[in-house]
């Protein structure tokens, strides 16, 4: 089926066609015959690389054509940035939506297509943006993340919500590994577009004894190391000009094999050189040194402990050719989207809390194998398992390459995942009775499965039980209805068990202290937390010791719980550490982290800061002005005394901070100082940015305004490590 005599716009016929498309992969071609392009609702099953994207593209695009607007829902914001990329420069107006999640973002509306996370539409929805009525197009990437614990219930309803709020709208989901196919088609209403093809020849094997295990052979590979078969098949790959992911277990894993490729690889390419440079210029961490001499040499790592700086870096670098081996952590292998000639799945199990190591799904090996074979770059892709004996070789056949994906279920029906879902339906009203929210939840993926749903109504009683014992949802007669707390916290996306945590907290205690809600705050469901080793406990004991003034929450005397107060406090301290000013390289050696890890603890505790201020306001004015502050101290990981120093644009914790210590404590301050003693401490384009902005405001209120210099409630916490 040729591009040329698609019902497409031809601006876009001759994007595809300047890019070497002429012709439709055969799967793209059944989607388009089974009714894609005239408003029919579709599923398509189909392997990583066969032209997914294009489908969604093509329908987007032809839906704008006809006075439409699309919704592009993605799981994660590093894939909205590259759909974002992707999608743009095709002569239709493309936005992004990822950001805070208490904002309706009206603006996004005068967008052709808006690209965004699940959760950031669950938020537009719950704020009532008013664009949201007018999409007639909903695209849902990896829609078999519906099956996860954390995202599924999440992903579940946006797609309820949007199917109820808009009936007549298209839905097309794309997913690569999905075991049960016609029933989540069955679900959304659609035609089901099912194949196996690829554009680039998929070869599966297991390696042992040097050589690797097809079904239709074998084929030996050369020895260079006699202690590392992973190494012996990524330079086999490199000499072949192709380029290797290996996926591993762990971090520390993914690194040492890093380590160990770099120092067979040797290159000495300037290119390189110029990438480690990059790497070094945006990272102090003894993690940022380590990969920058790995990427020197040809090989790097890539996991979320690495900051987004140089993650960049990374995929830049591979995509180029440059690179030629990443290894990775299996978790990342839905988001990196770095096709190569061989992906080696050297560890296929990975660690569980409270269960050891556990064999990954067949999903996730499709998920990692699919990765093989670049298209247009590589004659044939290669996935390869390594086994440790004999009979592994026929097992792991018969476990991974030869198994279909698993079924994907809804994970709806519990409690915890509900209290926010059903908070949110009466907020927004969508339900205002139990017999609507009953109806409501029939048209759930769950109830699609269990039409009977007795584990759905006991979940949705249980939910409503709460959200009425804590005051956020009231109940007269047949009607419900969301009080003016529950509908903040609907808007402002936490969890009501995070929510009534923190107002408990902040009406309880009499004296603020920042550690003390942090700590509170680090211990909602809503916040990730650092894992506490044994080595830990001495310390932890120490800080509430030292610290038992500011703390708001006590040692547990019961036992089991002991973990998860401990596991709070470390990020608490960790947390408290960043508004102190430490840098990334002492947070990143004291607390065995990476700074991609300390931006996402940062990101997450300062949105839910944002809810805390906004809390307090309603339920605690008294401690409004200093939580607001925190908030800000927070986001930008420094101490109450640079506030009125931040709140300038270009202006930092370390600008702030030698502004400080120049005895520049406010913008008044700068004024009086002069450009060229500021250009002497920041250098002459900042000051020259800094002295425009300040000129401008002038006449407006000042800048350092309402804003306390006390210190009180600031800890500067130095017992870890």
């Amino acid at each position: 089926m040729l591009i040329e005599n698609l019902a497409i716009p031809d601006g876009l016929k001759q994007k595809y066609i300047q890019a070497g498309i002429s012709e439709l992969y055969p799967p793209q071609a059944e989607c388009i015959e089974k009714g894609i392009l005239s408003g029919k609702n579709m599923l398509v099953s189909i392997p990583t690389a066969s032209g997914k994207t294009l489908i969604a593209e093509m329908a987007m695009h032809h839906t704008i054509a006809n006075g439409g607007k699309c919704l592009y829902i993605v799981p994660l914001k590093a894939l909205a940035s590259e759909k974002f990329e992707e999608f743009g420069n095709k002569g239709v107006r493309i936005g992004i939506a990822t950001g805070d999640f208490d904002r309706r973002d009206d603006k996004l509306g005068r967008n052709d297509i808006i690209v965004a996370t699940s959760e950031k539409v669950d938020s537009l929805l719950r704020n009532n943006a008013s664009w949201i009525a007018d999409i007639t197009l909903l695209v849902v990437d990896e829609v078999h993340l519906i099956d996860s614990q954390d995202r599924g219930p999440t992903l579940e309803m946006v797609i309820a919500k949007m199917r109820f709020r808009n009936p007549s709208m298209q839905v097309i989901a794309l997913s690569a590994t999905i075991g049960n196919p016609d029933k989540l088609a069955s679900w959304l209403n659609a035609e089901l577009v099912m194949s196996e093809w690829r554009p680039v020849d998929l070869r599966q094997g297991v390696f042992f004894k040097n050589s690797i295990h097809f079904r239709s052979g074998t084929r030996p590979v050369k020895v260079v190391s006699k202690n590392y078969d992973d190494l012996n098949l990524c330079l086999d790959t490199l000499a072949e000009g192709g380029q290797c992911l290996v996926f591993v277990s762990s971090r520390r894993n993914a690194e040492a094999f890093a380590k160990r490729a770099a120092g067979a690889i040797k290159s000495e390419d300037p290119a390189l050189a110029a990438y480690a440079t990059r790497i070094l210029k945006n990272s102090e961490t003894e993690m940022g040194k380590s990969l920058a001499v790995c990427v020197a040499k040809g090989a790097a790592f890539h996991h979320a402990g690495l900051g987004r700086p140089e993650r960049a870096v990374v995929e830049e670098g591979f995509r180029k050719g440059l690179i030629k081996c990443i290894s990775s952590t299996p978790t990342l292998a839905a988001g990196l989207n770095l096709p190569a000639r061989r992906v080696i799945i050297r560890d296929y199990h990975r660690f569980a809390a409270g269960e050891g190591m556990q064999p990954i799904p067949a999903s996730e090996y499709h998920q990692m194998a699919g990765r093989a074979g670049r298209p247009h770059l590589d004659p044939y892709g290669e996935a390869v398992l390594i086994a440790k004996d004999e009979q592994l070789v026929e097992d792991l056949f018969e476990w991974y390459i030869d198994a279909p994906p698993e079924e994907v279920h809804s994970k709806i029906a519990t409690p915890t995942a509900l209290y926010t879902h059903i908070l949110s339906l009466v907020a927004s009203g969508f339900a205002q009775s139990r017999r609507e929210l009953a109806a409501f939840m029939d048209r759930t993926f769950y109830i699609h499965e269990h039409p009977h749903g007795r584990s759905m109504q006991r979940a949705v009683d249980a939910a409503l039980k709460f959200l009425v014992s804590s005051d956020m949802v009231i109940e007269i007669g047949e009607h419900i209805g969301s009080t003016e707390f529950g509908t903040l916290v609907s808007k402002l996306y936490i969890d009501p068990r995070s929510a009534e945590m923190i107002v408990s907290a902040l009406r309880q205690n009499e004296i603020y202290s920042d550690l003390g809600l942090i700590q509170v705050i680090c211990s909602t469901p809503d916040m990730p937390r650092l894992y506490v080793r044994n080595t830990d406990i001495a310390a932890l004991s120490r800080m509430t010791e030292d610290h038992t003034e500011n703390l708001w929450i006590s040692v547990p005397q019961d036992e089991e719980a002991e973990e998860d107060y401990y596991r709070a406090l470390k990020t608490a301290m960790l947390l408290s550490d960043w508004t102190d000013e430490l840098s990334d390289a002492k947070i990143c050696e004291r607390y065995v982290v990476g700074p991609g890890d300390i931006y996402g603890m940062v990101e997450s505790v300062t949105w839910l800061l944002h809810a805390s201020t906004e809390l307090a306001r309603m339920f605690a004015s008294a401690f409004y002005p200093r939580v607001r502050e925190y908030e800000i101290c927070m986001k930008n990981g420094t101490r109450r005394e640079l506030l009125p120093l931040i709140k300038l644009r270009g202006i930092g914790r370390v600008r702030a901070r030698r502004l400080f210590n120049n005895r520049i404590t406010t913008p008044d301050e700068i004024l009086a100082r002069g450009i060229d003693e500021i250009t002497t401490i920041l250098g002459k384009g900042v000051a020259e940015m800094i002295f425009s902005q300040l000129q401008r405001n002038r006449g407006t209120k000042p800048l350092q305004e309402n804003v306390s210099h006390s210190l009180t409630g600031q800890s500067t916490l130095n017992h870890f490590g």
